[in-house]
C-alpha cells in the first residue's frame, strides 16, 4: 500500500506546546546526508552521532521514493539493505549504519530511495508528565543508470490571478535535480531577486515554486532564470511571464 511519509513537522506543535506541559526530544545527527550507489561502489555507509543527553534507540526503515503531483510517494522495498536495523547509541557516541544495493541499477534511469531513521519512543520518567517527541530524518539515496544524460530542464514563469510570480521547473533527465537557489534576472541581465531553496526534482517530475519578495512584471515580459543545482549551474533562455 501506498505510504505518505512526514519527514518532520515537530518544531510548530512543539512551540504550541510550550507553556502547556513538558515536551522533550532525543537529538542524534548524521553524515553524510546523501548517499549515491552505482555497480562500482555498491555499499555505502552512514554515521549516526548521538548529540543528546541521553541513549537513543533509533530504528531503520528503507522506502522507495517516487513524485506524483509534486508529492513525495514512499512504498516498503528489498531493493536496498541497512544494516543493523536497530541499534542503541550511548551519550557522545557514534553508529556506522551499512547500506548495499541488492539489485542491478536501472540502464535507462536512475532509482531513488530514502532510509530513514527514527528515534524509538523512550518509557516516561516517573512523575513527569507530557510528550516524548519522535525524531525521524530521511537520507536519499540515489543509484545512478548506466548512462547519465545531461542537465534536460524545462523553464516556465507564471503571473499568477492574484500579481504573484510563479516559477515552474521540469526536469526532463534520466537523474534527480536538487535546486539549491534561483535568480530572476530582466533581459539586460540585471538581477531582480534570489531565492534559496532547497528541492529534489526526481527525474520526469516538475516542482511549481512561489517566488517571494520580487514584484510580479506585466505578461510578455522577459526573463532569465539562473540556477544553482547539486550538479551544477543552470542558465535558462530569456522565458516569457506568463498569464495563469
Amino acid at each position: 500500500m501506498r505510504k505518505l511519509v512526514l519527514n518532520q513537522a515537530i518544531a510548530g506543535l512543539a512551540l504550541l506546546l510550550s507553556g502547556v506541559c513538558a515536551v522533550s526530544a532525543g537529538s542524534f545527527k548524521l553524515s553524510p546526508l546523501r548517499v549515491t550507489l552505482s555497480p562500482a561502489m555498491p555499499v555505502s555507509a552512514i554515521t549516526v552521532t548521538n548529540s543528546g543527553t541521553e541513549p537513543t534507540v533509533v530504528q531503520l526503515e528503507t522506502l522507495s521514493w517516487s513524485q506524483q503531483g509534486e508529492q513525495d510517494v514512499y512504498n516498503p522495498t528489498r531493493d536496498i539493505i541497512a544494516t543493523p536495523p536497530i541499534f542503541t547509541i550511548p551519550v557522545g557516541g557514534a553508529q556506522v549504519v551499512r547500506l548495499g544495493l541488492r539489485r542491478v541499477p536501472d540502464a535507462q534511469r536512475e532509482l531513488t530511495y530514502r532510509v530513514f531513521m527514527q528515534e524509538a519512543p523512550s518509557a516516561p520518567k516517573p512523575g513527569v508528565t507530557g510528550m516524548n517527541m519522535i525524531l525521524r530524518m530521511g537520507v536519499p539515496v540515489f543509484v545512478a543508470p548506466t548512462v547519465i544524460q545531461p542537465n534536460a530542464v524545462a523553464w516556465k514563469i507564471y503571473r499568477t490571478s492574484n500579481g504573484r510570480l510563479e516559477l515552474s521547473l521540469s526536469n526532463n533527465g534520466n537523474a534527480h535535480l536538487q535546486l539549491l537557489t534561483f535568480t530572476l534576472a530582466d533581459v539586460a541581465g540585471k538581477e531582480l531577486g534570489k531565492q534559496t531553496v532547497s528541492a529534489y526534482v526526481l527525474p520526469g517530475q516538475s516542482r511549481k515554486l512561489v517566488v517571494k519578495d520580487i514584484p510580479a512584471p506585466a505578461v510578455g515580459i522577459k526573463l532569465r532564470v539562473l540556477a544553482h543545482t547539486d550538479s551544477g549551474d543552470l542558465d535558462s533562455d530569456l522565458l516569457d511571464v506568463l498569464q495563469k
